[in-house]
């Protein structure tokens, strides 16, 4: 079904594909414009179907291109590392790299997980499963939590770390978006927080 953009220049591929993410992040997928995508992508509007065949269609790539980005970073994680905050750290580098062509596509799953549209009702019952469910899986296996204070409530410490790890990242990842040299300076931004995690959750011995 998606041949034709698959064959595309990839540079032309990935402006089209920015320009579909920030339409559907900024509006929702019923609100979403096909001639805004087009004025941004500067494509017409018959190449833009010819590559997806109908809006939905295009959304539905995207979603998928977005699955394979998560994928990629599940493929990439060291399981044999047993540190849950070096797990963290370790799939946070991996994101910002995969991130350097579509800096919206993790963005991009956000909003659809927050989407009202009927249209995407019974996509999403069955992408929590994929995503959430199985993702937590994979991003929690091995673990060795025998690292952590014991006068401190683990499930609580975990939902702090991912909270605050969510809130930077939105923030941070903005920047993503023109590069240069901010990859090695948001990497280093993180680091000061997992090693602020370290020393405020670990036992003294793991710092």
């Amino acid at each position: 079904m998606y041949e034709l953009i698959e064959q595309l220049e990839k540079q032309k591929r990935i402006k089209i594909l920015n320009a579909a993410y920030k339409e559907f992040i900024t509006n929702g997928y019923d609100k979403a414009s096909t001639n805004s995508i087009i004025k941004a992508a500067k494509i017409s509007k018959g190449s833009l179907f010819n590559y997806f065949k109908t809006k939905k269609g295009l959304y539905l790539y995207l979603l998928d291109y977005s699955s394979k980005i998560i994928e990629k970073i599940y493929e990439q994680i060291n399981y044999n590392n047993t540190d849950l905050i070096e797990r963290f750290k370790e799939i946070g580098e991996i994101k910002l790299k995969l991130m350097k062509d579509v800096p919206l596509a993790f963005d991009f799953l956000k909003k659809f997980s927050e989407d009202t549209s009927p249209t995407l009702k019974d996509l999403k019952e069955k992408k929590h499963t994929e995503l959430v469910n199985d993702g937590f899986k994979k991003i929690y296996k091995n673990i060795d939590y025998s690292k952590f204070r014991q006068d401190l409530d683990l499930n609580k410490i975990i939902t702090t770390i991912n909270a605050t790890l969510m809130n930077l990242s939105e923030t941070e990842n903005k920047k993503v978006n023109s590069f240069g040299n901010v990859e090695s300076e948001v990497l280093e931004y993180f680091d000061n927080y997992y090693k602020f995690f370290k020393k405020a959750f670990y036992k003294k011995e793991f710092h």
